[in-house]
């Protein structure tokens, strides 16, 4: 089985694959839906913890 970060990460991939036609627009939008899959199943994980950096945004 997978872990959620790969899982993630695949995910936000065949998301991309699916939306993008092609060219370098299509292999931006990859990376990035990517870049968003790996964070929510890094997340998911718990190797890091998104609550406390927008937590942290919220100070002074």
């Amino acid at each position: 089985m997978m872990n959620n970060a790969a899982l993630g990460l695949f995910a936000g991939l065949l998301i991309a694959i699916a939306t993008a036609a092609g060219g370098f627009g299509g292999f931006v939008l990859a990376l990035l839906l990517g870049g968003i899959g790996l964070v929510i199943g890094l997340s998911r994980d718990g190797v890091i913890d998104l609550g406390a950096l927008l937590r942290s945004r919220n100070r002074g």
